[in-house]
């Protein structure tokens, strides 16, 4: 029998500061222009942790019923430990898009922005998409793409747009940041799980590009989301630098990258990642509402 823990261990919380950190900044964006509203803010983030959570559960299921989960160094697995059987899984992937649908119609309703409801169609189809279907792009190496997108720069100006009725320069370069972390937890994760996943033939942008570029790319996405902090201080937004309270995180997450680790010895570097990610958003958002 599944229980509770088994639950929660599926829903892989450690990746919800990814849903939590744009939605916080989005929400000092609107501040900053004046527009803030609390039930909207919840409401985008419920949309937000609902797809975070079905994504991962969507992932469980597919990856399990493929056979592709069947070695693992991360966190154990519903479908592939037994721990559930995969229909149980599809069924609490399903009733999580359904809740964001159900959210996000809502939003979509207060804010009388109609067009949005196609935003959250996409948003959801991504979600299945990434290891679903016949042709999951996470397989083609496009997942990290598309968590930039969706749990970047989407999240955040849909956040920010949903409040004010318009897309603002720090819920652009505020979606830029964090969507470069979320990123990179996913590189990181890729990384862990490069030799597993060309050995099943799950081809994603690690094994693509191989160690020592993916390596590289985790880098390269902290500079991307330290870079997208700094445009904002110098755009006019100065306190924004207390983002730079991430750094603790950041070097903690560099260091085993950087420095050739494998295996589970990488999985720390998606935790701290995740923390950075959070106390980023946390920074820029204080940052914003002061400026």
């Amino acid at each position: 029998m599944t229980t509770v823990r088994d639950w929660w261990t599926g829903a892989r919380p450690r990746t919800l500061p990814a849903a939590v950190a744009p939605v916080l900044v989005g929400a000092a964006a609107a501040q900053a222009a004046g527009g803030f509203d609390l039930v909207r803010t919840l409401l985008a983030l419920g949309v937000a942790l609902a797809l975070q959570v079905g994504v991962n559960y969507a992932n469980d299921y597919s990856d399990g019923v493929r056979g592709t989960d069947a070695v693992r160094v991360g966190p154990v697995r519903l479908v592939a430990s037994g721990a559930a059987a995969p229909e149980q899984v599809r069924r609490a992937a399903s009733l999580c898009f359904g809740t964001a649908a159900v959210l996000g119609l809502a939003l979509v309703v207060l804010s009388g922005q109609w067009w949005l409801l196609a935003v959250g169609a996409l948003a959801i189809v991504a979600a299945w998409g990434y290891t679903g279907g016949t042709t999951p792009y996470g397989y083609r190496g496009l997942g990290e793409l598309a968590v930039f997108v969706f749990f970047g720069l989407v999240a955040t100006m849909g956040t920010t747009y949903v409040q004010v009725l318009a897309v603002t320069l720090p819920s652009v370069l505020g979606g830029v940041a964090v969507g470069a972390l979320a990123s990179a937890i996913l590189v990181a994760n890729n990384l862990r799980d490069r030799p597993t996943d060309e050995r099943v033939g799950k081809h994603t942008l690690a094994v693509r590009l191989g160690e020592r570029r993916t390596r590289g790319l985790f880098a390269g996405l902290y500079g991307l989301a330290a870079a997208a902090t700094l445009a904002l201080a110098l755009l006019g937004w100065p306190w924004v630098l207390l983002a730079l309270a991430c750094l603790p995180w950041a070097v903690r997450a560099l260091r085993p990258v950087l420095g050739g680790r494998g295996g589970s010895a990488l999985v720390p570097a998606l935790a701290d990642t995740a923390r950075a990610e959070l106390v980023l958003a946390l920074g820029l958002a204080l940052g914003l509402v002061l400026g």
